[in-house]
């Protein structure tokens, strides 16, 4: 073993060697990492020390699950995992919802927790836990750099772990004196990920069923995709008139206008595309498999007699239910690229079956007439005024609650990775996520849409938008409850309302707090203006805006 020693703060590495915390960073440099979103902790400082003279941006969160989530929703908008980095025990414990989040959503996401130093291990040291013990469960992989010169290879593994086969959450931890070693400064080079692709029996076997299909539907999902890939696989629909369905909350792979895009199917979905499921006589689920939101709780499709084809490169098929006619290992893009090649006629009922359900879903998601009422504040009127102003790369992000379904049904998804949200269903993602959106993509209009209950799990993080510049958009639809909890409440225990009802502060003032500008809308007729001047603050002022909109209850998009 490489002997190493200690690097005092204030000294001179010496050429061609550098701390193992200081190689950490050149690593994540050497893998294309861009930005990592930080809440700093005495443990890993060898690691910010290291930040300060790279090209990668330290974004500087108030809360671990907000860098998190941050993170998290990096990792859904580009093909290199999303870096976030948090101190030990009570930090490592608040970022752990950003990680059952990656897991659940299939994300790539590396975690960098700083540790206790090695020598205090197993003496219940200030904030020590054990890594392994807390989230092997919920990571891809866990590791613990306990030798330094393993520095940059624990950090290309943790990459690699993170985009290989489906992607994840992969948590790395550090030792505080670990990371100070002096270490040879070479670098481990990226691990290059299978992508897989259709073998000629695999695209023989699709050809044929889908010939043999008079109402085939495609489902797209996960946020394993490039633009190119997306793009691909809707020209080829398109073209052979064949419809595609998202899943719950990764809307955009094929285009909102796309006359093959026939809906989203998760929960709370429209009647019709919960219909479709069982009507088609093929399903190709490209991304994703047919778990148990898009069954409605392993309830629909699955009759074994039902054709299913899986496209994933996950060989395992976790989180699928009903029946597996035919499995193609494949990441979605390469999976496109040979689908394109297959000599497939297009049949006449295609089109027919396609027009029929693209007609609906043209009429579930063409909002209202926009002339506000004389009443309440209403998401439709919001909704309808906002879309009809959104540039073409228009992108929302949102987390969970009855808010997200005006997302659903009216905001028009153009590209892939235009919804960034949390299929897990954890609340607290919409402002995080649309400060990563807005620092990924600046000078794009990114809209997030948040709950009233949601807004105050991570609003905070409003400050770490004024600090780097983000810009925007924020709606808060405050009808003074959690709303998805009282529409169960409502059916299982009817007219004893408990645990679901809030009291709220004025939003548009915190958001002023923080430096951005704020209204608060209560009646449906300022609704216009109020929008307007939102806009007009982040495109002239370069600040983020918040509207508050005051809403009824129980008034819901569907």
């Amino acid at each position: 073993m490489t002997q190493t020693t200690a690097v005092p703060a204030t000294s001179t590495q010496t050429p061609g060697r550098k701390s193992a915390g200081h190689v950490i960073v050149d690593t994540l440099v050497a893998h294309g990492v861009q930005r990592t979103y930080v809440v700093p902790g005495e443990s890993y400082l060898d690691v910010l020390d290291g930040l300060h003279h790279s090209p990668i941006e330290t974004v500087v969160c108030r809360h671990e699950g907000g860098a998190a989530y941050m993170a998290e929703a990096d990792g859904k908008m580009t093909s290199t995992p999303g870096v976030a980095m948090v101190t030990r025990g009570p930090g490592a414990a608040n970022a752990h919802v950003g990680l059952h989040t990656s897991w659940q959503d299939s994300t790539p996401m590396v975690l960098f927790v700083g540790l206790i130093p090695f020598e205090h291990r197993d003496r219940e040291a200030f904030q020590e836990f054990d890594p392994h013990a807390w989230f092997d469960s919920g990571a891809k992989r866990v590791m613990v750099l306990d030798h330094a010169e393993r520095a940059s290879e624990i950090v290309a593994e943790a990459m690699f772990a993170a985009n290989s086969g489906r992607p994840g959450p992969v948590v790395v931890g550090l030792p505080e004196d670990i990371i100070q070693r002096e270490i040879d400064a070479t670098l481990h080079p990226p691990i290059p990920v299978a992508t897989g692709g259709m073998t000629v029996k695999d695209w023989k076997a699709l050809r044929d069923a889908l010939s043999g299909a008079e109402k085939p539907l495609f489902v797209t999902g996960g946020n394993d995709w490039t633009d190119a890939g997306a793009a691909g696989l809707t020209a080829w629909l398109e073209e052979h008139h064949l419809p595609a369905a998202a899943e719950w909350r990764t809307e955009g792979t094929v285009p909102f206008d796309s006359g093959s895009y026939v809906g989203p199917i998760g929960y709370g979905r429209p009647q019709a595309t919960f219909q479709m499921l069982e009507e088609t006589d093929l399903l190709v689920f490209v991304g994703t498999v047919p778990g148990d939101v898009i069954t409605n709780g392993f309830l629909v499709r699955q009759d074994w007699k039902k054709k299913n084809f899986l496209v994933t490169i996950d060989p395992s098929l976790r989180g699928r239910s009903g029946p597996v006619s035919y499995q193609i290992v494949s990441k979605p893009d390469t999976f496109v690229r040979d689908l394109v090649r297959i000599d497939l006629p297009a049949k006449p009922q295609w089109k027919e079956w396609t027009a029929r359900l693209r007609a609906q879903q043209v009429e579930f998601s063409t909002p209202a007439a926009t002339t506000p009422t004389g009443g309440p504040a209403r998401m439709d009127t919001l909704m309808a005024h906002l879309v009809a102003g959104l540039p073409a790369d228009a992108m929302v992000t949102f987390g969970a609650g009855e808010h997200t379904n005006w997302a659903h049904r009216y905001f028009p998804t153009r590209g892939y990775a235009s919804m960034i949200s949390a299929r897990n269903g954890s609340m607290g993602y919409s402002v995080p996520s649309a400060v990563a959106a807005s620092l990924r993509y600046p000078g794009r209009r990114i809209v997030t849409i948040a709950g009233d209950g949601e807004f105050l799990m991570n609003g905070q993080e409003l400050a770490t938008a004024t600090q780097y510049g983000a810009t925007p958009l924020v709606i808060v639809m405050d009808n003074q409850e959690y709303g998805t909890i009282r529409t169960h409440q409502e059916r299982d225990y009817p007219d004893r309302v408990s645990g679901t009802q809030l009291v709220n502060p004025d939003f548009a003032l915190m958001a002023q707090a923080f430096g951005g500008y704020g209204v608060r809308v209560e009646t449906d007729a300022e609704i216009p203006g109020a929008l307007e001047s939102a806009l007009k603050a982040i495109d002239e002022d370069g600040r983020f805006a918040l509207i508050h909109l005051i809403v009824e209850q129980r008034v819901k998009a569907y």
